[in-house]
């Protein structure tokens, strides 16, 4: 070999120059429609016949009928003699059939995806009629859905909103460039979409750099792992299906923690401050403040281990919810606090120092119970049920906190009569704030609802108003 002129996608064929004695020789690789552009004549055994338009209609079918086994085709071509041009004047050898067939868990994977609300789309290079064969060997689209070949993909600046719809429904793409890549990329992203992208190639980097989500698959080249965000050691792509499972679990864990701290802290300060405001009346000592916190933490710090129920569809902040139910459970919080209160000072008659323990007992009974309620959008019933680690560390917490209070470990001690009584009262009002929180959920999940659907006629609206509007007009 004596020279060599790289891949390139534009041409989507590669050539190296090789010297035999006083002879050059030049041989191409590349895909079968571009190789056959270039090709004047065929190989015939010992000669060499034209390569005319029959000649290639028939190299053609040849080519749909190997790549609809599946196959990746490469065809082979070369010429005697270097001019500089390697290729022009060369003479087709033949078509190569390659098996590249998927790994065996990528049906599942894609099955997985549907299931978490997740669109799959083929962007490759191959031939046509091998992205079908493949599409139909991992149940990617339905057995009637077309191949968006490459040619017929336009630059996204110049698609009509028809085409940009037809582009973003279709599942399955051959022959597509590095740019067009990128073009189909952003076509989902301007659409308010989240894109993640799975490549290995030198071609696959300036798209996955693009991606929301670049993930570069074991094996990948240096560039591809340089672009993504994300690099898979270990072969196969359920590895991703599970990942985007974890990540919704960690989300709900995190939305029940930020609900429970808004209510707690709702609770808490508000009951705290109106007391001493309403009543001249402090309800918490200092030390209760202090064992109030510690004795709170500890709970929290397990709900990293709690069984959620990932979502069976995409998540996203949504952060009118997040504040309606935890204020709404924030209030609730505080008018069970100040019921109690009222009803140990005009019901039971009971001193600052019995007053300031039963308060005590309450909000951290109080507490532990709406964290049971705020870690599930479900009735608090309803499984999934809490982790072991979440449901020990709320149970130990609150023998340590009934022990103190019926034996006064750093407070007055409480009548164990009064303590079951403020069991019974936070249980009661476990049950109110739950079905407050049921109805709260399906109001604004209600509300989104609509707003999708009128913000999704709306852009359709828009979309058909923009092409009906002619250059030059207002």
């Amino acid at each position: 070999e004596v020279a060599e002129h790289a891949f390139d996608v534009e041409t989507r064929m590669m050539a190296t120059v090789h010297r035999d004695g006083d002879v050059n020789i030049v041989a191409v690789k590349g895909a079968p429609e571009a190789v056959f552009g270039c090709v004047d004549t065929v190989a015939t055994g010992t000669t060499t016949a034209p390569f005319d338009r029959s000649e290639q209609a028939r190299w053609e079918r040849l080519c749909d009928l190997i790549a609809g086994q599946g196959l990746r085709l490469i065809a082979l071509a070369g010429k005697q003699g270097d001019d500089g041009e390697p290729y022009r004047g060369l003479t087709l050898y033949g078509v190569v059939g390659l098996q590249d067939p998927p790994r065996p868990d990528v049906a599942s994977a894609i099955a997985d995806a549907r299931r978490a609300g997740i669109s799959v789309v083929m962007v490759t290079g191959d031939h046509a009629a091998t992205a079908r064969t493949i599409s139909d060997a991992v149940s990617l689209a339905d057995g009637d859905a077309g191949v968006l070949g490459g040619r017929d993909l336009k630059p996204l600046a110049d698609m009509t909103p028809d085409e940009v719809a037809a582009a973003r429904a279709t599942r399955i793409f051959s022959r597509v460039s590095p740019e067009q890549k990128l073009d189909l990329i952003a076509l989902h992203q301007q659409a308010g979409e989240v894109v993640a992208m799975t490549g290995d190639g030198v071609n696959d980097a300036p798209a996955l750099k693009q991606a929301d989500v670049g993930i570069a698959v074991s094996g990948a080249t240096d560039a591809a792992r340089a672009a993504a965000a994300l690099v898979l050691t270990a072969p196969g792509l359920s590895v991703i299906t599970h990942a985007v499972e974890e990540s919704r679990r960690i989300f709900e864990r995190m939305m029940s923690y930020i609900i429970y701290r808004i209510a707690m802290s709702i609770d808490i300060m508000v009951f705290v401050v109106l007391a001493s405001i309403v009543f001249g009346f402090f309800p918490l000592t200092a030390i209760m403040l202090v064992a109030l916190a510690l004795l709170d933490d500890v709970p929290i710090m397990t709900i990293a281990y709690d069984r959620t129920e990932p979502d069976p569809m995409p998540v996203r902040w949504n952060r009118e919810r997040t504040f309606a139910v935890s204020s709404t459970l924030g209030a609730l919080a505080v008018a069970q606090s100040f019921g109690l209160l009222v009803l140990g000072m005009d019901v039971l008659h009971l001193d600052a120092a019995h007053l300031q323990t039963m308060m005590f007992l309450q909000l951290l009974v109080g507490g532990h119970l709406l964290l049971l309620l705020t870690r599930t959008k479900k009735a608090f019933w309803a499984r999934p049920h809490p982790s072991w680690q979440l449901l020990g560390a709320v149970v130990g917490t609150q023998i340590f906190a009934v022990l103190m209070c019926g034996f006064g470990w750093l407070v007055p001690v409480l009548p164990w009569d009064l303590i079951g009584w403020v069991w019974v009262y936070n249980l009661v009002w476990m049950v109110v704030q739950d079905g407050v929180k049921l109805v709260v959920y399906r109001v604004i999940d209600h509300r989104f609802q609509h707003r999708q659907v009128f913000a999704t006629h709306a852009g359709a609206f828009l979309q058909h108003a923009n092409a009906s509007v002619q250059p030059g007009t207002e």
